[in-house]
């Protein structure tokens, strides 16, 4: 099957083509049509399967052979926003108007990315122009709400890219309170790459008879990632570590800590090994995180430390090596993870150092994943058989002591957070007509704050 099969213009095809893409992904062959038909569309996708160019291309392709309604009282360069694709975090927003720009390179239309860490008033000057494609993050997008510079009352298609996310990193009021300034009739398109309860009740509040598409097992990991669990004592990881990037001679190699303290840490002592590396998270500037994920796609960079909030969107083909320096305590964070490698069907590895402070850490991954991960113990490496276990400092322990944000937060600089909330949708939250509105009975009301925060 080919691209232009799918209902796709010339124009669309002939930039897919230019990025080397010929044959379109499972996601892409089944999304595409759906967006193309006007219908809602709930998408479950592992990450890197195509599923941006699953939305990207269709989005690209209605707006392409609708002209925007005239708008009375408008100057053609501030017609309204047409399309509002909302993402966690900055990486990702930055990824995927970069998309929106390579696939639509042929086409008269316009995009502009919006996210916090950076200074307003530039967003505020590009706004005035025409911009037919808004990729956001929802703090900075709710900044430009409060300070009037953004007008969403025609929007025709949302997507929310990620929302398992969003929703982990306690997003959903800020969600709710943008439902409520999009237009009542509108497409709205969901993608997640799992599907727990709190994702389908907000699915069951915002989408109308949506199409239906899962194209991997849910919680699956990619086939084409190799596993692998080093077992280690807790206070030599870091010596194992630097052992296998020097001995397997590793370039690209995309390391996970927990906290942000941890990936500073880690960085410098790999540094001091001799080994190239530059720790990426919310604490970082956009300046320093955008140059040092710069230098880790050209190559420059052997070795990137990410926290799980900051690799969201970090999208390099071909990934290499993934490691888990330290275990995530939310099982489903290890998907995420891994998914970062092996993407459009390359192969990847994907290796965990495991002390014995995250046995229960890999048990739940394991149970979660349904499959028992291979063991390599490397000589000189050798756990102790009688250490034994300690408390482990989760992100929700650093917060209280003042160091960063827990699970359901958002780190300073990528988007203030809220507490996690139930999924509910504001009255008028993307229902169809003759569908029923969802009730906002017994909501607290949400204050939204200004000032002193980077979104």
């Amino acid at each position: 099957m080919s691209f232009s099969s799918l209902g796709l213009s010339e124009a669309i095809v002939r930039a897919v083509t230019e990025r080397g893409y010929t044959i379109p992904t499972p996601i892409q062959t089944q999304a595409i049509p759906a967006v193309l038909s006007g219908g809602d569309l709930m998408a479950g996708a592992q990450t890197g399967t195509g599923k941006t160019a699953g939305f990207v291309l269709p989005i690209l392709q209605r707006l392409s052979e609708k002209p925007a309604p005239a708008q009375h009282g408008r100057p053609p360069a501030h017609q309204p926003i047409r399309a509002l694709i909302l993402t966690p975090t900055r990486e990702l927003a930055a990824q995927v108007e970069e998309s929106v720009r390579e696939y639509g390179k042929h086409l008269h239309l316009h995009s502009m990315v919006m996210f916090g860490g950076v200074n307003i008033n530039p967003q505020i000057q590009r706004l005035r122009g025409r911009i037919d494609i808004l990729v956001a993050t929802p703090g900075r997008l709710l900044d430009h709400v409060q300070q009037k510079t953004l007008d969403l009352a025609h929007v025709e298609i949302l997507v929310l890219d990620e929302a398992d996310r969003m929703l982990d990193m306690g997003f959903i009021r800020d969600i709710r309170k943008i439902l409520a300034l999009l237009p009542r009739h509108r497409q709205n398109l969901l993608f997640s790459a799992t599907f727990s309860d709190e994702i389908k009740a907000l699915a069951d509040g915002l989408l109308h008879r949506p199409a239906l598409i899962e194209v991997a097992r849910r919680n699956a990991t990619a086939d084409t990632v190799a596993q692998k669990v080093y077992p280690v004592d807790r206070d030599k990881k870091r010596q194992l570590l630097a052992h296998l990037i020097q001995e397997k001679q590793w370039f690209q190699v995309l390391v996970f800590t927990r906290t942000k303290h941890g990936a500073n840490r880690l960085a410098e002592q790999l540094t001091k090994d001799g080994i190239t590396a530059l720790a990426i998270h919310g604490n970082k500037s956009q300046a320093a995180r955008t140059r040092a994920l710069a230098e880790f796609k050209s190559g420059e960079l052997q070795v990137l430390v990410a926290t799980d909030i900051a690799a969201r969107g970090i999208d390099i083909s071909e990934l290499p090596h993934v490691v888990n320096y330290e275990l995530p305590n939310v099982p489903e964070d290890y998907v995420h993870r891994i998914g970062r490698t092996g993407r459009a069907g390359c192969e990847g590895e994907a290796v965990s150092l495991v002390c014995v402070d995250e046995h229960k850490f890999l048990a739940d991954i394991e149970r979660l994943i349904k499959r028992k991960l291979p063991r390599e113990v490397v000589p000189g490496f050798e756990p102790d058989p009688n250490a034994r276990p300690e408390p482990i400092q989760l992100r929700s322990q650093e917060h209280q002591r003042g160091r960063g944000p827990g699970r359901g937060a958002q780190p300073r600089g990528e988007g203030a957070a809220r507490a996690p909330a139930k999924p509910q949708v504001a009255p008028g939250g993307g229902r169809r007509p003759g569908a029923t509105p969802a009730k906002p009975g017994g909501r607290p009301p949400v204050q939204h704050r200004s000032g002193g925060r980077n979104r």
